[in-house]
C-alpha cells in the first residue's frame, strides 16, 4: 500500500517561514492548488499582504504567527490549527536562518543561532505535528534542506551543518514513520535568489527565482519521492562531486565560487570574535 500523500480535502497545509521568499511562494502555490494554508512566521513578519494577494485563489491563507525556536508556542500553534481549520495533513518546515561564518572569525553564537532555528526549530514543530498525524494514521511531512548539505561551501559552516543534519534526521525517521503511514520527504533545493545573493553579489550557478522553486516544490509534494533536489542540471553535478575524493570536490568549489580570488578579509572589520557582520537571511539555499 502506497504511503499517504496529502490532498486539499484532507485538512490544512502548514508551512513555517512563510512570510517571504521561498516560503511565501510555496504558500501561494498551495493556495492555488486549493489548500487551506496555515502560515507561521515571527510576529514581526506579518503576512497581511500575502493574504490579500491570494484572496481570489481556490484555497486560502491564514496567519499563525510564532517563533519556531519557542517549543511551547509551536506545540500550541499545531493545536490551534487543528482546532480552527482541521487536521494538519501536510507540514512543511521551511523556516531557516543563514549567517555567514568566516573561518578567521569564528563565533559560537552564529552556530547556536543556526542550530536553534534550522534544527531545533524544525523539531519544535515536527514533534507535535507527527503526534497528531500518528493518531489519525496518516500525514505528510516535508523538510527543506539544501544542496549545501552535500559538502562544504564557503561561509556555510553553520548553515550547511544544519542542512546535513536534517537530511540524516529524515533518513533515520523514515524507517519508523513509514510504519505509521506518515510520508516524510527531504527537499534539497539549489540556489534561490535571495536578498543575500543580491546584496553580496555571490557567483552561484543555476540560481532559481522563489516562484520557480516553489512550483517545483509543489510538484515534489504531489509526486516526489523521499529525497528530491532541483534544478537537476545543478544538483546531479553536485551529487557526483560529493562522491569524488574530497580534495577534488573542495578544489572545484573554490573555482566554481571564485573563492580563491577572495582576500582573507571576510569579517576583517569585526572587532569582537562574537560580533555579527551580516543580518540573518531566511533560507538562501
Amino acid at each position: 500500500m502506497p504511503l499517504y500523500r496529502a490532498i486539499p480535502n484532507d485538512g490544512a497545509a502548514w508551512i513555517t517561514g512563510g512570510s517571504s521568499g521561498f516560503g511565501r511562494a510555496i504558500a501561494k502555490e498551495l493556495a492555488a492548488a486549493g489548500f487551506t494554508v496555515a502560515v507561521t512566521a515571527r510576529d514581526e513578519d506579518p503576512i497581511d499582504t500575502l493574504i490579500a494577494e491570494t484572496e481570489a485563489l481556490p484555497g486560502r491563507i491564514l496567519a499563525y504567527p510564532c517563533d519556531v525556536t519557542d517549543e511551547k508556542r509551536m506545540a500550541a500553534t499545531v493545536a490551534a490549527i487543528e482546532k480552527d481549520v482541521g487536521p494538519v495533513a501536510l507540514a512543511i518546515f521551511n523556516a531557516g536562518s543563514y549567517v555567514p561564518v568566516a573561518g578567521e572569525n569564528l563565533s559560537v553564537r552564529k552556530f547556536r543561532n543556526a542550530y536553534e532555528v534550522n534544527l531545533l526549530g524544525v523539531l519544535n514543530g515536527l514533534v507535535p505535528a507527527v503526534r497528531c498525524m500518528k493518531m489519525r494514521g496518516r500525514g505528510q511531512v516535508v523538510l527543506v534542506g539544501s544542496v549545501s548539505a552535500y559538502f562544504g561551501w564557503p561561509t556555510t559552516a553553520a548553515y550547511g551543518a544544519t542542512k546535513a543534519g536534517l537530511n540524516n534526521m529524515a533518513e533515520s525517521l523514515k524507517f519508523d514513520l513509514d510504519k505509521i503511514n506518515v510520508r516524510i520527504q527531504i527537499v534539497n533545493p539549489g540556489f534561490i535568489d535571495t536578498p543575500l545573493v543580491q546584496k553580496r553579489g555571490l557567483r552561484l550557478p543555476a540560481t532559481l527565482s522563489p516562484e520557480a522553486a516553489a512550483r517545483r516544490m509543489v510538484r515534489v509534494i504531489d509526486r516526489g519521492g523521499f529525497e528530491t533536489s532541483f534544478p537537476r542540471r545543478l544538483t546531479w553535478c553536485l551529487k557526483f562531486l560529493s562522491i569524488l575524493p574530497r580534495a577534488l570536490t573542495l578544489r572545484f568549489v573554490k573555482i566554481l565560487t571564485g573563492w580563491e580570488k577572495r582576500p582573507l578579509s571576510f569579517g576583517a572589520r569585526v572587532s569582537r570574535p562574537d560580533a555579527d557582520i551580516s543580518e540573518s537571511v531566511p533560507n538562501p539555499n
